[in-house]
């Protein structure tokens, strides 16, 4: 069996930590998350120090205990410091804009494809071709990440679409 999950976390300065009967509560400068607490996981804090134990014996309990550690470190990391994802706009004529907090795309339909973000989640557009998502609930990023990237997935002939940074797509040769 793994050890990872009975790792201690630390807790930085300027994030509050609080345990209570069934939750989990995370405090920081940019915002509040909160996990509820699992069946066969014990939870106990000391000073700047928080330790997620199994307290239970069945595997249940033990799975359980390497997903609240990840979801509290995750939650940590977020309100300290913010989950950031960053999408890449290719392609002739595709670009995006911001107009009232909704994120416009032109993206080679005959319409622009509109997308309002959902609470907690901040777009911002270094480029037209750039779209960056930050947020505090690491899964909230990723799916709205995710939710962005659906609009025009890229394709594997000419690269065209929305792509995360870094993502390598395999080309395909064409029919001859």
């Amino acid at each position: 069996m793994s050890r990872i999950t009975e790792r201690e976390l630390t807790i930085p300065t300027g994030v509050e930590v609080v345990v209570s009967a069934d939750l989990i509560r995370v405090k920081g400068k940019h915002g509040e998350l909160s996990v509820p607490r699992a069946d066969g996981v014990s939870t106990k804090k000391q000073k700047d120090t928080l330790y997620i134990k199994t307290s239970g014996t069945s595997r249940h309990a033990r799975a359980m205990t390497g997903t609240v550690n990840a979801l509290v470190r995750n939650m940590i990391k977020g309100v300290s410091e913010r989950w950031e994802k960053r999408l890449q706009i290719e392609g002739v004529g595709y670009r995006a804009q911001l107009q009232n907090n909704v994120l416009v795309m032109q993206l080679g339909y005959s319409h622009p494809i509109e997308f309002v973000p959902p609470e907690g989640i901040e777009l911002t557009l270094p480029t037209p071709t750039e779209v960056v998502v930050t947020g505090v609930d690491r899964q909230l990023v990723g799916q709205v990440a995710a939710d962005i990237r659906s609009k025009r997935p890229p394709e594997p002939y000419k690269g065209k679409g929305i792509r995360y940074l870094g993502e390598y797509i395999k080309r395909k040769e064409v029919k001859k």
